[in-house]
């Protein structure tokens, strides 16, 4: 496979379930699909879990008539939604690929850790043997559960290669705990997810502009504003300095980290701040003072559906 892009584009919101709101259309976020590929963020994030395949839909419609080799595509299979058939596996990955009108997928991942050894299992037994496989990935595994995906794979002549977690400047428990480091030591490549804390790092809000009540995110982020505006404020200072908004900041620290950050997608002016953030290279002493500042606030950004990493 080849190389990847520094950021990934995720298509979460793009399934109009009703967590980034629902009135995404086809129409609206074209731009947004256009805008990235023009400039060489190919890599697109997806599952079935969003919106039942719709987000897949949407994207499907975009790359319908592109060369194959011109975008990347990471799906995932997430066991919630699995038919509960012993077929369950391939007719999923089936399933996806016709909605997608792919012979194949970039990236493949285990959605999350419910009943995830006997899915990776699976998943092993669909892919073992076969010159298709895509990168094979797992998502909100601790290390424990990271190290006993990759043992599974292996009996079948297969690796891990891809992790994708919670990570940000106020959660860092997947470096804490040894991820990090076991994935650069064993050639994973580490997908970052919230990495902006659903705008909490963006410098978009404050004490004063507190988010719309009513939110799961502002439930966690509103009551802590205050310890958020002094990092927000260090983010401006350096966003300053690189002549960019606050919100590349944290995106470039996640490069700077070694890991590939998954930004979601709404606005073509979300691309053009992934483009900028992609090209600032933070130095060794500003990534680790935010470290230093953000750990200094206590700040707990462990959400509902996850777990601390051990």
């Amino acid at each position: 496979m080849r190389n990847l892009p520094k950021i990934a584009l995720g298509a979460w919101a793009w399934g109009n379930d009703g967590t980034f709101g629902n009135d995404f259309t086809a129409d609206t976020l074209k731009p947004i699909f256009d805008a990235a590929m023009a400039s060489g963020l190919n890599l697109w994030d997806t599952a079935y879990a969003y919106g039942m395949g719709t987000s897949e839909k949407v994207l499907a419609g975009f790359i319908k008539d592109l060369p194959r080799e011109s975008y990347l595509i990471s799906d995932k299979f997430t066991p919630q939604c699995a038919n509960g058939q012993p077929t369950a596996m391939a007719d999923m990955i089936d399933m996806q690929l016709r909605l997608m009108s792919l012979d194949r997928f970039d990236i493949y991942w285990i959605h999350n850790v419910w009943d995830a050894p006997h899915w990776t299992e699976e998943l092993a037994k669909y892919y073992e043997g076969r010159d298709d496989v895509p990168l094979l990935g797992v998502s909100n595994h601790n290390l424990s559960e990271i190290k006993q995906a990759n043992d599974i794979l292996k009996v079948h002549g297969l690796r891990l290669s891809a992790v994708q977690n919670h990570l940000s400047l106020i959660n860092r428990s997947s470096e804490a705990s040894g991820i990090l480091d076991y994935c650069k030591e064993n050639d994973i490549h580490f997908f970052a997810y919230m990495v902006l804390e659903q705008g909490a790092l963006s410098g978009k809000y404050d004490t004063r502009h507190p988010m719309p009540e009513g939110s799961a995110r502002a439930e966690t982020y509103n009551p802590v504003l205050d310890k958020l505006e002094v990092l927000n404020a260090e983010l401006k200072r350096l966003a300053d300095k690189y002549g960019v908004g606050p919100a590349q900041i944290p995106v470039a620290w996640a490069i700077a980290k070694g890991t590939l950050p998954i930004i979601g997608v709404t606005k073509v002016s979300h691309v053009e701040d992934a483009v900028k953030a992609a090209n600032v290279t933070l130095t060794d002493e500003e990534a680790k003072g935010l470290e230093a500042l953000a750990d200094s606030l206590g700040i707990n950004a462990i959400r509902f559906w996850e777990k601390e990493m051990k």
